[in-house]
């Protein structure tokens, strides 16, 4: 389960685009950010994906993903040229299919090498799906098969694009746009496949074209309503109407954590989500928010905030960018590591939810005064050069580790109130198959 989301410059203050993405995954699934050089490749090279291989491109862009630490795309990222994009899962009445191929994060990836532009990359993804289909495992922990949705963005325009199995359909946005784990496109687009209608008609899904609208034909409404989406996407799209005309980088961030309500409690609860996602017993709360991101697109200046970590409620939002990446240590995997980024701050994030009402008011205040620093000078600086930006990325990372290290030692010590006992159990599995002590 996500939550991605865009402001277009129409509906911010400076008239700069603002994407923001929460990628959910299954909660021991580390995800990192790494940034990879533009290169060139011999004709005839072949590129291997998760499961599969294909064509290479003559020549790749720099980007920048954020990616679970065992699949070869990524849940989101940006290329050099200031193109973003986000991914989520989408359940269609077309049978997800479960051998080997591309799958959602491959695409994305594909995107950001091959595309400068959002209209390039979302004929990239198209091309690419009608060449290749999708398929495949996306699961860590919990296999599972779905089709995708994107929104896909630049300084100058974003599109909004959703398919299933072979068939998609896109709009072009203006204004904002959210979308979660569901088709949101019903009956007006700018870009389709060719018989997107057709095979609905075909299948029985509905009469005729006036009877046509892709959410409702296409989607399976029992893996769609579990997964909360509509409920989720309805309080995105809320607070981006709210906040229409003068929405920041700063409100991106607050939206990404948000859950619903201020008295939260992510030990309560046997189902539903919310944007800020926390994993608690099966089988329907299995996920967590593990990576964050926010791109404020800049034409000539962009910047971008991760946090690399899981959990953003309690993570800090840190600047990065493609060409200008700090050292975050190695790179993780699914098991507890302390050297690495993702790892270390699940000491944190873990000991919080022993009481995480008493225990994420000891943190926020300083979480938020070091992200209101560190954003307001981030924008400032995104104009320097990459030594410049990477020295003060670097600066912010070692501010954040040391803050986290002190929050920590502090919270371990404190006994905490008793926890719903399924929610108690259901981490302490976790963190078994973690190799984890907290």
């Amino acid at each position: 389960m996500c939550d991605t989301f865009i402001a277009t410059g129409s509906v911010t203050p400076d008239g700069i685009t603002i994407f923001a993405k929460n990628s959910d995954r299954d909660p021991n699934e580390a995800q990192y950010v790494i940034s990879l050089p533009a290169a060139d490749h011999a004709p005839g090279s072949m590129v291997k994906c998760t499961y599969i291989e294909i064509p290479q491109a003559r020549h790749t862009h720099g980007v920048m993903l954020s990616k679970p630490f065992w699949i070869w795309g990524a849940e989101m990222g940006v290329n050099e040229r200031g193109l973003v994009i986000g991914n989520e899962a989408v359940f269609t009445r077309e049978k997800a299919s479960r051998e080997p191929g591309l799958i959602g994060m491959d695409f994305l990836r594909l995107a950001l090498e091959r595309a400068s532009t959002s209209y390039e990359a979302l004929e990239v993804i198209t091309g690419l799906l009608q060449e290749h289909g999708q398929g495949g495992n996306c699961g860590f922990q919990n296999k599972i098969y779905y089709h995708n949705s994107f929104i896909l963005a630049d300084s100058g325009e974003a599109w909004v694009l959703e398919t299933s199995g072979r068939h998609w359909a896109a709009r072009k946005i203006n204004g904002f746009y959210s979308i979660s784990n569901g088709l949101t496109i019903e009956n007006e687009w700018d870009l389709a496949s060719p018989d997107l209608v057709d095979f609905a008609v075909a299948n029985r899904w509905c009469k005729d074209r006036d009877d046509f609208s892709f959410s409702a034909c296409y989607s399976d409404k029992i893996f769609t309503r579990f997964s909360d989406c509509r409920r989720r996407r309805g309080r995105t799209m809320e607070l981006l109407a709210a906040g229409k005309d003068r929405l920041t980088a700063h409100d991106a961030i607050d939206m990404l954590r948000d859950h619903y309500t201020p008295d939260y409690d992510p030990g309560k609860g046997l189902t539903g989500a919310s944007v800020c996602m926390h994993a608690g017993w099966g089988p329907v709360r299995i996920s967590q928010t593990t990576g964050s991101l926010v791109a404020h697109l800049d034409p000539e200046k962009p910047a971008y905030f991760a946090t690399g970590t899981a959990a953003p409620c309690t993570s800090i939002f840190k600047p990065v960018w493609p060409d200008a990446m700090p050292d975050m240590g190695p790179l993780p995997s699914g098991t507890y590591d302390e050297a690495s980024l993702f790892w270390r701050h699940e000491a944190l994030h873990r000991s919080i939810l022993r009481d995480y009402r008493a225990l994420i008011k000891l943190i926020k205040p300083g979480r938020d005064e070091f992200e209101k620093q560190f954003v307001s000078e981030a924008l400032l600086k995104a104009g320097l050069n990459a030594e410049e930006r990477q020295g003060f990325a670097g600066q912010c990372f070692s501010t954040c580790r040391e803050a986290e290290d002190r929050w920590h030692e502090q919270i371990r010590g404190i006994t905490g109130r008793k926890r719903h006992p399924l929610h108690r159990a259901a981490w302490r599995t976790l963190n078994k198959a973690a190799k984890m002590k907290y």
